[in-house]
């Protein structure tokens, strides 16, 4: 028998000939005959907003990933229209609407195409759910490759893969394991010499076909929704990424502490083992900044109670240890235990603020305290709530950071591992079932948990960690890379992981250093950490069951090596705080692979290892047992290696030694790397000397530091030191040039210059055109130069 759903079900269904054109300011909808409306947006010179409505009507237009405080604004605008087409123009772009099939096409102005439609929007009706499963197509152009999407498993280069987008709670997940914790539905294509992005802002479970299916063509497509995608234009990669991230936002500055080493456990309990944990790490003279309290510290798994036979006064152990220089941070689940006796689960049902199923009960599911509910993050009053849940714990118990964790939300003993898909939600005022607010549930919590965070560490600055995310997320929360295993693949993954989340407009993230599920070997943890400490985010954590997991757990030569490296990110720690200033200022991803910071050479398309730490250190992991060192590719220019200032040209593949205290680590020829004392905290002491390594080389390059009071909010008011230092090389001359901006004072009067590669002796040395006796600027002989830290140029030259 055939049913009548079957005689509607049509397939997929296309726009067909325009029938209306209309332009509002910076707006112009175009409408078929069929009543598919598009309306194309154009918020910059290079990005463009595509959105598609079917039967005349568009969905109300909300979005949580949109940073309310994104820059519009463009200095061309207009549109033409042909016998066949209608022409949208900027001063970067040309937009093409055919007037038959609604497709599109986008060149550049001299007519190159960057991306074009291939069947362009269509759709197909969900009988099943009501509203569209939403597709696009795309042509893949010739040698068309393909970058983004967040924390996925797999090669840095995605043609030729498949991928979804449905948060996940993913244990022990594998390479090319598909989906994980985060729905970042953002990719970058490169073609022609190139670069262009395209953000699906869908909340729904999403899917990309990067050629897969078809090698000709790429899709991507939504199990509802509207299609609603934003197109940037580079031509630079890291430009694409910066006008992403633009439009998502990126998080205020860290406290400086926030970027230092920090050790974490399945759990660290009671108080004494705290302390003892604390004890060694001064003791063996390891840096470390913040202990971490996963859920054993709670009442029986209860948010925001403390269990207090482990935990007698915790505002006391908190203070003690900060004491000594370490910062606390508590774990937060969104599951809330049901317990009638418990305040938080009865404020949660007396005020409605639990996620509801379709029929009205509450929805429960089982998480580490047995049956939970789960409050509604989207709806603005709970948010509310949850923030005024932080009083007690950051204002008066004196917890330092909060890590959401299990925000997927995490569901046990269900086959979906998540909430029900009938589960409710307000979605802002937009209701909706948890097939929509599925992916952007974590990012809602870790939002609340900002806000009360920020609020009662004011006029300290937060530090927030989250598991789960959607796109714009970044602007709320560090992340890591969720439950990976102690392996030598994961160490790879680890690798590709912090690359694309970098590109993806998340550049505050790290892994599970060590691997959290199962047990690293020394050797395997020493390379681990020598990856680890060139991450943004810096932590160890370790699910507790295979064995000990801190820097002295594997003998004394592992333990050293672990300390050297440690020791060597507490010296870049200004480097990495100019990093994060420039990613926070101008969205510029504070990793790069290779293929962003060169993407002309081609060899570089497919590379994986090697990675760009800020804009001047090259690095590339030891990814494998008993290994001497490596083969690895070295950018186009000059590069020092960092252990002997051994000068390579770039450009071509090179054996790298780097047994097992080393890691291939290369520093840009002409770079000034600015360098603190080893401290064992931030703020252990007061800075004397700010330390910088300059790298010869003929020609011009620059280089920055940004400083400030590493925590509060003075550098907003102007309370911050930007140094901008311009190299310029001669044969037998090195000119350096400072221009300082910023009303912040430093605790240092001097810079301890360190020249590296100088290719002559120095005969003369001038200061701001002043000649300096050689013995008063450089006391012990050597190519150690001490000047004022107010200098405006400092001159070099041979004898």
């Amino acid at each position: 028998m055939i049913t009548n759903t079957e005689l509607e079900y049509k397939g997929n269904l296309y726009p067909n000939h325009i029938v209306d054109y209309v332009r509002d300011k910076d707006k112009f909808y175009f409408t078929t005959d069929n009543g598919v409306i598009l309306e194309v947006t154009v918020i910059q010179d290079r990005t463009i907003r595509f959105r598609y409505a079917t039967e005349h009507a568009f969905q109300p237009d909300f979005s949580y990933a949109i940073d309310p405080n994104a820059s519009r604004g463009y200095s061309h605008l207009d549109c033409l229209e042909t016998k066949t087409e209608y022409i949208i123009e900027t001063s970067k772009l040309q937009v093409l609407v055919d007037k038959k099939t609604l497709r599109t096409q986008i060149s550049d102005l001299n007519g190159n195409i960057i991306m074009e439609d291939e069947l362009g929007f269509h759709w197909e009706e969900n009988y099943e759910h009501g509203g569209n499963t939403v597709k696009m197509s795309k042509i893949t152009q010739n040698t068309e490759s393909f970058y983004g999407m967040g924390d996925k498993a797999t090669h840095s280069n995605l043609k030729g893969k498949r991928v979804n987008n449905w948060v996940t709670d993913q244990y022990a997940y594998g390479k090319d394991q598909d989906p994980l914790y985060k729905a970042i539905p953002f990719y970058i294509g490169l073609h022609s010499g190139q670069a262009y992005g395209v953000f699906f802002d869908n909340s729904f479970r999403t899917h990309f076909d990067f050629a897969h299916e078809r090698r000709s063509t790429t899709s991507f497509w939504g199990d509802g929704g509207e299609m609603n995608y934003y197109f940037f234009y580079g031509p630079e990669m890291h430009k694409v990424v910066r006008a992403y991230t633009n439009l998502t936002g990126a998080p205020e500055l860290p406290p400086l502490w926030a970027l230092g080493y920090h050790q974490s456990k399945w759990s660290y309990f009671p108080e004494s083992n705290v302390k003892e944990i604390a004890k060694q790490f001064r003791d063996l003279k390891i840096p470390c900044d913040a202990i971490y309290l996963d859920i054993d510290y709670m009442d029986g798994f209860r948010c925001f109670t403390w269990d207090k036979k482990r935990f007698p006064e915790p505002k006391r152990m908190i203070d003690e240890l900060f004491e000594d220089g370490f910062k606390t941070v508590v774990m937060i689940d969104p599951g809330i235990k049901v317990d009638k006796d418990y305040w938080i689960y009865q404020e949660a049902v007396e005020n409605d603020y639990f996620c509801k199923r379709a029929d009205g009960p509450r929805m429960k599911g089982k998480v580490w305290p047995g049956e939970c509910n789960f409050p509604d993050f989207t709806n603005p009053e709970v948010r509310e709530w949850w923030a005024e849940l932080y009083k007690e714990f950051m204002a008066e118990i004196g917890v330092h950071a909060v890590w959401n964790d299990m925000n997927e939300p995490a569901v046990m003993e269900v086959p979906t591992k998540t909430a029900p898909l009938d589960t409710r939600h307000d979605y802002d005022g937009h209701p909706s079932s948890h097939r929509k607010a599925h992916n952007i549930y974590g990012m809602q919590m870790v939002r609340a948990t900002y806000e009360g965070v920020k609020r009662y560490v004011y006029p300290k600055r937060p530090l927030v960690i989250t598991r789960a995310a959607y796109a714009g997320t970044q602007r709320f929360a560090s992340t890591w890379t969720g439950d990976n295993v102690a392996t030598w693949e994961h160490l790879w993954i680890a690798n590709v992981q912090m690359q694309r989340m970098c590109m993806s407009g998340y550049s505050f993230v790290g892994s599970d250093i060590g691997g959290f599920a199962e047990q690293p070997n020394g050797e395997l943890f020493a390379r681990w950490i020598q990856l680890g400490i060139f991450h943004p985010f810096c932590r160890v954590h370790s699910s507790g069951d295979h064995g000990a997991q801190e820097p002295w757990s594997f003998g004394k030569e592992v333990t050293d090596i672990v300390r050297k490296f440690i020791e060597l990110r507490y010296e870049l720690l200004p480097y990495l705080y100019t990093m994060f200033w420039r990613y926070s200022k101008e969205g510029t991803p504070m990793l790069l692979p290779i293929v962003c910071y060169d993407q002309e050479d081609t060899q570089t398309h497919f590379r994986t290892d090697e990675f760009i730490f800020g804009e001047q250190i090259l690095v590339c992991p030891i990814q494998e047992p008993n290994a001497k060192g490596r083969r690895m590719y070295i950018p186009r220019g000059d590069w020092y290696n960092y252990w002997n200032d051994e000068i390579v040209e770039g450009g071509k593949e090179k054996w790298v030694v780097a047994d097992i205290d080393k890691i291939p680590l290369f520093i840009k020829a002409g770079a000034i790397i600015p360098k603190y004392p080893v401290q064992q905290y931030v703020g252990e002491l007061e800075i004397k000397e700010l330390i910088l390594d300059v790298y010869f080389t003929e020609g011009a390059e620059n280089s920055t530091v940004y400083e400030d009071a590493e925590d509060g909010y003075a550098y907003e008011n102007g309370k911050y030191s930007l140094r901008n230092f311009k190299l310029l090389g001669k044969k037998g001359e090195l000119k350096i040039q400072q221009f300082k901006d910023g009303a912040f004072i430093t605790s240092y009067e001097t810079f301890k210059i360190k020249l590296h590669g100088l290719p002559f002796k120095i005969g003369k040395v001038q200061v701001d055109n002043e000649k300096v006796a050689i013995k008063d600027i450089m006391p012990n002989g050597d190519n150690t130069v001490h000047v004022s830290k107010d200098f405006t140029q400092l001159r070099i030259t041979a004898e």
